[in-house]
């Protein structure tokens, strides 16, 4: 494998130049780790539509690309002897089910693997409560499966964070959002990424929701919440401002790039070590696959707290590998690992598109320059 020539980051410059220059969002940062250094750290755009230069320093709203932070905190404590994958989530959480229900029968694996069966529910519409971590517990106390737990695929928009950060507050007595920063965060270097809006800072780049063009059929997949309803809502520092483990990360590309390139490097970057090689490697195979997700509509490969590669409707590429893995954002972030290649890569922009295609489309773009630029 080679390096990035000087002639492959004009070109690339040029590809991540050309989707703000066709309006595809305001502000974008482009960010890519090659073997533990950064060759690739490119922002462009404004911060909205009267927003001020998009720089690499600028936060955006990361979205899902907040879930495998989470995740990580909790493949942590798992390393540590304070659970196991197949334990009963009950076991650590013990008003999460009643004794002999099919709902105490969900693992953490489960949970990490998006089939715990509970992928949706009344809270997922009640913003105005996710500020209240209360509020949370009892939400997820209270939910039935919808699926039956261990069989059917189906991503846990919201309820996979609020799990999560929950198991996590269980096993460390620690807030999610504080063992994620000292455990995660803090030890990566990565000074620009939160679990919500930190507290004093309010410089996070300003979401627009695109109307989807009539250019194609509806493939009726992803979320179906129109871009515009998305962007209003976070947008709302009240919300920006909640700790949701599933979506409200907020951050740079260039933090996430660091996350995945020691993701892709066994787990360690610059001498810190998040996680041990066999937790990495456990945690980056596929765990669960379906044809036709229970939420999502369309194929999915699961690992634990990360997506998979290697389906034709994925964003890591054209053509991408089962070996990379790494997470989406609500039509507007992307960031991958490529253990193989030893790259950690992320895109994040302040424009929402239908995700389903767009959103796919452009991200996909990037990835195969990246990767084409690496292999040839």
């Amino acid at each position: 494998m080679k390096s990035i020539t000087e002639s492959d980051h004009e070109q690339l410059r040029a590809a991540f130049d050309r989707q703000l220059a066709v309006g595809l969002h305001h502000g974008a940062q482009l960010a890519v780790y090659v073997d533990g250094e950064l060759v690739v750290d490119f922002a462009g755009g404004t911060t909205g539509p009267e927003g001020e230069e998009t720089t690499s320093e600028t936060r955006h709203l990361l979205f899902s690309c907040t879930k495998p932070y989470a995740g990580v905190g909790l493949h942590q404590l798992i390393e540590d002897g304070k659970a196991e994958y197949d334990d009963p989530v009950v076991q650590h959480w013990p008003g999460f089910a009643d004794p002999g229900t099919r709902k105490a029968d969900i693992t953490i694996r489960h949970v990490l693997s998006h089939t715990a069966g509970i992928p949706y529910g009344e809270f997922d519409e009640q913003s105005e409560k996710w500020s209240d971590w209360d509020a949370v517990v009892q939400a997820m106390e209270d939910i039935e499966p919808v699926f039956e737990p261990g069989k059917q695929p189906a991503y846990h928009t919201f309820n996979y964070g609020w799990l999560v950060g929950e198991l996590i507050r269980c096993l460390s007595g620690q807030p999610v959002e504080e063992y994620v920063a000292e455990h995660v965060f803090d030890p990566l270097g990565m000074a620009r990424t939160s679990i919500g809006l930190a507290p004093d800072t309010d410089d996070v780049a300003t979401l627009t929701g695109f109307e989807v063009f009539d250019r194609c059929c509806d493939p009726g997949e992803g979320l179906g919440i129109p871009a515009s309803e998305s962007a209003a809502a976070f947008n709302d520092e009240g919300v920006q401002s909640a700790v949701v483990p599933a979506a409200t990360g907020i951050g740079t590309a260039r933090d996430m790039a660091r996350f995945y390139a020691a993701m892709a490097n066994g787990g360690e970057l610059d001498g810190t070590r998040l996680l041990e090689e066999t937790t990495v490697a456990e945690a980056t195979r596929t765990h669960a696959e379906t044809d036709s997700d229970g939420t999502l509509s369309r194929p999915a490969r699961y690992g634990l707290g990360f997506w998979i590669g290697g389906l034709a409707n994925d964003m890591f590429g054209s053509l991408s590998r089962e070996r990379m893995f790494g997470h989406a954002g609500l039509g507007s972030v992307f960031g991958w690992g490529d253990p193989e290649l030893n790259v950690g890569f992320a895109y994040v922009t302040n424009g929402i598109r239908e995700e389903s295609w767009e959103h796919a489309a452009r991200v996909a773009g990037l990835s195969d320059a990246v990767r084409l630029a690496l292999l040839e």
